[in-house]
């Protein structure tokens, strides 16, 4: 049983009172036959665009994609997408067609779409309609293209990611002559849009599948991270790693938490290794700096597929610090909470906690002092504790109003003071502090 929302169904009378078909296509469909709920809807009808759009007169309708016969009515807080059954001719910038067609047969417009689980259509009275063997491939599930995977993925280079994103998310397993196609055609996807190819690989990497795709799709998804290619069968030769370099950046981006930007860290935090590879005598290696040049390389990398800024700054940082070491020391710890804020470090160690995961299990002791660490974290914030500028408990204002000068030497002074609180346990407390402040110039003197 599909329960459409209400203001789908009201789409899709207003459609057929008006004498046209139109059913619910694609990845709504697939959801509601996995038992999810779609995220969104896009449906596909018989109806031309401006007859469409005179359906809808009286809601407010975007003209997202007219030119492909594509419009979104907003209604009832929903956006819902509906293109006219069409198809398509030559994509030759390997993403759009340079033409569209439109056709009267529902069947014409599925063969167009990229895989068989995303080529059902649903009509409320009809039910499902499959004619490309979508329902067995689900039931089984296959990813699989519509027709000769090459000319699809020729169409729209996209897919390809698509596909690799699918089976990462959806746990799929994607059939053998389309994952052939998907490598043949995979230096198409250096075509695609920075913008485009960020967003597939975000969504990819936050699939429970993720392992195995970054581990056998990794000559795909070298043509747009290069950098991952020199991971592969490379033996770390060093004790405390069980795995080569390509399948410990694979286990620790499934091991990280569900956070975008700490998936991007761990598929990054190692590229700079084969870099920094040294050998001692007893045959052990070692990567001196590697942190510094792995960070370079994201910077550059995750500058060129656009992500935001300030995530990349966030993705860096994490990288720059991610083997630094740790002490179980209260002091210490202030000191990161410090340099870093408390939610930096905890996501730093987070990284860690990930990278200890995908390490060898005599590695894993480490596991129990980051929980110790943490615990350490809850304490001081339950506590009040003072780590910045900010905690202190007077201000620049303050120092003013007792003779320090303005300018450098009040903020040569905060600092002097969240020193003495935050190492030498000065209460902080504002009479504290300012003794603390007079007494200091009173050596001086």
């Amino acid at each position: 049983m599909i329960k459409i929302p209400e203001p789908v169904t009201e789409i899709f009378n207003r459609l057929n009172e008006n004498g046209f078909k139109a059913y619910l296509v694609g990845g709504c469909v697939r959801d509601y036959l996995r038992g999810q709920s779609p995220g969104d809807f896009d449906m596909t009808t018989d109806a031309r665009p401006d007859q469409i759009k005179d359906c809808f007169k009286n809601e407010r309708v975007l003209e997202t994609g007219l030119k492909h016969g594509t419009l979104t009515v907003l209604k009832g807080g929903l956006a819902v997408e509906i293109t006219t059954h069409r198809t398509e001719g030559l994509y030759s910038d390997s993403r759009h067609p340079d033409a569209v067609f439109f056709t009267k047969e529902l069947c014409e417009d599925l063969k167009r779409r990229d895989f068989t689980m995303n080529a059902l259509a649903y009509h409320p009275v009809r039910g499902i309609i499959d004619c490309f063997n979508g329902l067995e491939d689900i039931k089984n599930q296959v990813i699989k293209s519509v027709g000769d995977p090459n000319r699809r993925f020729q169409e729209d280079a996209l897919r390809i990611l698509r596909g690799l994103r699918f089976s990462a998310v959806l746990g799929f397993i994607i059939e053998a002559e389309t994952y052939q196609a998907m490598r043949d055609q995979a230096h198409l996807l250096k075509r695609i849009s920075a913008e485009r190819i960020s967003q597939e690989l975000d969504k990819l990497l936050l699939g429970e599948n993720v392992r195995k795709i970054l581990i056998d799709g990794v000559d795909i998804l070298g043509v747009v991270i290069p950098e991952l290619l020199p991971l592969k069968n490379f033996d770390q030769k060093n004790p405390h790693h069980c795995y080569d370099l390509l399948n410990h950046t694979a286990v620790s981006v499934a091991a990280a938490a569900q956070i975008s930007e700490l998936k991007w860290v761990m598929l990054f935090h190692d590229l700079g290794k084969p870099a920094c590879a040294k050998v001692d005598q007893d045959g052990t290696g070692h990567f001196y700096g590697h942190s510094r040049v792995s960070e370079e390389i994201a910077r550059k990398r995750l500058n060129a597929l656009r992500l935001p800024k300030e995530k990349i700054r966030k993705i860096c940082l994490l990288i720059k610090y991610h083997d630094a070491i740790i002490e179980k020391d209260q002091r210490l710890v202030k000191r990161w909470l410090n340099r870093l804020g408390e939610e930096s470090f905890r996501q730093l160690l987070a990284v860690k906690r990930a990278d200890c995961m995908a390490q060898d299990a005599s590695c894993h002791y480490r596991l129990e002092e980051i929980d110790e660490i943490e615990k350490m974290i809850d304490q001081l914030i339950a506590e009040q504790a003072c780590f910045s500028l900010k905690d202190l408990a007077l201000d620049g204002n303050d120092l003013i109003a007792v003779g320090i000068e303005k300018g450098p030497a009040v903020g040569k002074a905060l600092k002097m003071l969240l020193k003495a609180v935050m190492e030498e346990g000065l209460v902080n407390e504002k009479e504290s502090l300012l003794k603390f402040l007079k007494e200091g110039e009173n050596h001086v003197n």
